[in-house]
């Protein structure tokens, strides 16, 4: 039953390559060549790995513009934290793709920003999923701080937006990303997608404000709401 069942999976499977091969990538066929040469997306997305929020499904991404990475809470770990997977495919996309938009998306009900949420400060664990999402504990102080009046659900939907504007500031500790950002080259962007309501929330970094400010908190431009 077990293997019938992995058979059907992979059927499902099977037929929806077949159909993206005859009614996308054979009806688009000078489209596909031109990219199997090369690629030159304008935006490298950063989004949650999350099965519920694909961003080229919400967004309508086409292959070929953009170049995307996925981790738990799309979450940005900062210049010094290290390599990391997500820090290698920034610096590809930025300096050898060179895309001109970064865009940090994150979602409701995020599991991430839960477990973040959930973590006592002090305890010890060898846990992945702990070690990776301490790279928001910015956000979550900053949350507890703000919103400690609300409820828990309400703190961590606080918080899920809070840690998109976290790791903008952390896109800025790449110096590489900094000059470019400074120079007018490259923009910094979150977006909020609420899949209980079918909203999505869209901001840029702006880099000036976010300087007089020291840094320590973002300053956005250009929110705009799409319901």
């Amino acid at each position: 039953m077990e293997m019938e069942s992995g058979c059907d999976l992979f059927g499902k499977l099977k037929n929806g390559f077949l159909s993206f091969k005859s009614h996308k990538y054979m009806e688009n066929l000078e489209r596909y060549q031109a990219l199997a040469k090369g690629q030159a997306p304008k935006f490298m997305v950063i989004a949650c790995a999350d099965s519920r929020v694909c961003p080229s499904t919400i967004l309508g991404f086409e292959p070929g513009e953009a170049f995307m990475v996925r981790n738990v809470a799309n979450m940005v770990p900062t210049y010094e934290s290290g390599p990391s997977e997500t820090n290698a495919a920034l610096e590809f996309a930025v300096n050898s793709l060179e895309v001109e938009n970064v865009f940090i998306i994150g979602h409701s009900c995020c599991g991430g920003i839960r477990a973040l949420m959930s973590m006592q400060d002090k305890a010890e664990s060898s846990s992945f999923i702990r070690s990776w999402v301490t790279v928001g504990k910015n956000a979550k102080l900053s949350t507890k701080a703000a919103a400690s009046n609300l409820s828990f659900d309400q703190q961590c939907t606080h918080c899920e937006k809070e840690s998109i504007n976290n790791s903008l500031l952390n896109l800025l500790t790449y110096p590489w990303i900094e000059e470019k950002v400074k120079k007018g080259m490259l923009s910094l962007h979150g977006g909020y997608y609420d899949f209980v309501n079918c909203t999505f929330e869209k901001w840029t970094l702006d880099y000036k404000g976010s300087i007089m400010n020291g840094k320590t908190r973002v300053v956005v431009k250009d929110r705009l709401f799409w319901c």
